[in-house]
């Protein structure tokens, strides 16, 4: 082979042709990156040589069957050397890249002659290494190294250069000639080749990239309180007769808050009191009792055939089920007294109860991983996998950060392993060194600050921030939770609970709300950022169906926002986001485009939001777009998705938001190839 190769690593030293900044790289390779499948990804890197001479990059693509794909890296901006290329991964598993940067003999050669021939100067010399470079790439169609279909044509080209007579200009012409260099552009001949890599790529399912969640506590649904009796909870067959609402407003996940028995020790009463009243159910989060732990179903609810009902019909309609995970115990829980060492004795003999002072969790009991860490890892993986036999694909973990990150990386390699297609979000309000560090040893997607970032500067500096880290920790937003009601989303009413929904269904692929979002239950606690009357605490059925006919509910705005993200591929994307400006500073504007070859529906997709921050104002403002971020020219037309009205705008248009009616636009461009 002719070609020489000088490997680099991470102990051998800057290589012939220096690569830096390898990128989608996580950690320098400790971590692998990670994309879903079909999901566009850019492979970018910095490669550089010395002196003038031509160089190339490859990208070579290695599959979880081995076969490898070579594709050429293209030189964005030759004066600050990168070079980027774009990749498909469609096979789930764990694929591997390699950066290859080698010099161009053919390329610098024939740049030469393209200078020296028509100036006339060393003639006969550049024929002449013109012909020792072909010679060279002859050896390698004679070696086997290239099809022999390249022959005729590396040999009519070398024997012109050889040709006596000739003027130089008709000599070099065949070697300079577009086939010939179209076979050296595409297996291009290399020297000095220095390799970068392997670097880890894992392929995941496509939800874990884009999907709508919906979150509600099943005992709620169908539960009914009768002054002689008190409350009756609902079951799991009565929440089975939500999923068809949840599923006509476009949602992709219901998810379940935990359906676990709840102890009775410190159990609390309604709004996180000490002195519960009879029929108060308890947080379903003080997991335990005398019916079973993590593994059983609070008997209120029913029973293991009626879970499996309920995940079945959530099929039936193209639900998946999602099952929220809190690993920590009530202290009538089986493992309390089974397994003490899984719990922190204090030094009075007692079992600590959670705290995250001033707050205090009596009726919970948190985890230790350090006294019998091979038993506690066995038992609540065993846990998992029993829920996953009964239909469950996604897991929203609770509090995953006060747990030790060794025992994520672990488990969550062994469920990639074992079950690829389960999913497991990160509930993790905490230290961003924390999110980031969850995502890189495997969760699948992040809770994020969303809730709190509220004006258009910040919003931008938190999307750009995210797609920074994209590889590896995906966002997913929540306007709410059962836990977070902002003081933005109390003193907003429905204007509020409009704006956030827009906003958190176009800026990011994943997004959810939790139920009562549509009947925009706005409340406070007195000193809390959580609703009144917290459902953790008590019953809470709802009029969905009234709210529905008195014109009172978000349901249609919902069903619209996830249509709209379904129809548009361009919304199925993080990293294609890029902003534009408003001179209004609390109009937020951004744009999404995705070319024809990544819709794979032979057209593009663009999207183009403008959007108020503000509830509490309106906007008359211009905006200043640039229209080549969104496949677009100086002129053209927009649909707005959310009114199907049309316009016809340029670059700077001028727009009228009001946050009580028209609080933003949603706009689809129209492209000339689709009128």
């Amino acid at each position: 082979m002719s070609e020489t190769t000088d490997r680099t690593g991470l102990d051998a030293g800057i290589g012939r042709i220096p690569i830096m900044d390898v990128q989608p790289v996580v950690d320098g390779g400790r971590f692998p990156a990670r994309c879903v499948e079909g999901e566009t990804v850019t492979v970018r890197v910095n490669a550089f040589r010395e002196g003038h001479d031509a160089m190339g990059v490859q990208l070579v693509l290695v599959s979880p069957d081995g076969t490898e794909t070579r594709r050429a890296l293209r030189s964005v901006n030759p004066g600050l050397d990168l070079w980027e290329t774009t990749i498909r991964p469609d096979e789930l598993g764990s694929w591997t890249f390699r950066i290859e940067a080698y010099s161009a003999p053919y390329e610098t050669w024939a740049h030469v002659a393209e200078v020296k021939v028509p100036a006339g100067i060393d003639l006969d010399l550049t024929c002449a290494e013109g012909a020792l470079v072909l010679e060279r790439v002859l050896a390698e169609i004679t070696a086997g190294e290239r099809p022999a279909s390249d022959g005729p044509v590396v040999t009519a080209a070398l024997e012109s250069l050889r040709a006596p007579g000739l003027p130089a200009s008709a000599r070099v012409a065949p070697a300079l000639a577009g086939d010939l260099r179209g076979i050296l552009s595409e297996r291009p001949l290399r020297e000095g080749v220095t390799v970068a890599g392997p670097y880890r790529l894992e392929v995941q399912r496509r939800r874990a990239l884009f999907g709508s969640w919906y979150e509600f506590f099943p005992r709620s649904e169908g539960a009914h309180f009768d002054p002689e009796h008190g409350w009756t909870s609902g079951t799991l067959r009565t929440a089975a007769g939500a999923l068809d609402r949840i599923a006509d407003m476009g949602f992709d996940v219901a998810y379940l808050t935990p359906i676990h028995p709840i102890g009775s020790t410190f159990r609390k009463g309604r709004n996180n009191t000490l002195d519960p009243q009879p029929g108060d159910p308890g947080s379903p989060y003080a997991i335990g009792s005398p019916d079973g732990g993590h593994d059983a179903i609070d008997p209120d609810l029913g029973t293991m055939e009626d879970f499996d009902a309920f995940v079945g019909r959530a099929k039936e309609l193209g639900l998946e089920v999602a099952m929220d995970i809190a690993l920590q115990c009530s202290p009538d829980h089986p493992w309390v007294a089974e397994h003490p060492e899984w719990f922190t004795v204090r030094a009075d003999g007692t079992i600590a109860y959670a705290e995250n002072p001033p707050k205090k969790y009596q009726d919970i009991y948190p985890l230790s991983f350090d006294q019998d860490y091979e038993g506690l890892y066995a038992a609540i993986r065993d846990m998992l996998e029993l829920w996953v036999s009964h239909g469950v694909t996604l897991f929203r973990v609770d509090n995953p950060h006060t747990k030790p990150v060794r025992f994520w990386e672990e488990l969550l390699a062994e469920f990639a392993e074992t079950h690829p297609e389960v999913i497991f979000l990160a509930e993790a309000f905490t230290r961003p060194t924390m999110m980031h560090t969850l995502g890189k040893v495997g969760y699948h997607q992040s809770y994020t600050y969303f809730t709190w970032r509220e004006g258009a500067d910040e919003l931008q500096e938190y999307l750009e921030e995210l797609v920074e880290s994209a590889p590896y920790m995906r966002p997913s937003f929540w306007p709410t939770t059962h836990d977070i009601l902002t003081p933005y989303m109390t003193t907003g009413g429905r204007r509020a609970f409009v704006l956030r929904a827009i906003l958190a269904a176009t800026l990011v692929p994943t997004w959810g709300i939790y139920s009562g979002y549509e009947l925009v239950e706005d409340v406070p606690r007195p000193g809390a950022q959580e609703q009144i009357d917290n459902e953790k605490y008590e019953y809470k059925p709802r009029d969905y169906a009234g709210a529905l006919a008195r014109g009172e509910s978000l349901e249609p705005l919902l069903a619209t926002l996830n249509r709209i993200r379904r129809e548009h591929p361009a919304l199925q994307t993080l990293t294609t986001i890029r902003f534009h400006e408003a001179d209004d500073p609390q109009v937020l504007v951004y744009s999404k485009h995705l070319d024809a070859d990544a819709t794979g529906t032979g057209s593009p997709d663009s999207v183009l939001v403008v959007s108020l921050t503000a509830h509490d104002r309106d906007s008359s403002t211009r905006l200043h777009l640039d229209p080549a971020a969104f496949g677009a020219g100086d002129s053209f037309e927009v649909e707005d998705l959310l009114t199907g009205e049309r316009y016809h705008w340029d670059r700077d248009p001028f727009v009228i938001l009001s946050a009580s009616d028209r609080p933003a636009h949603v706009l689809r461009i129209i492209h000339p190839e689709e009128n």
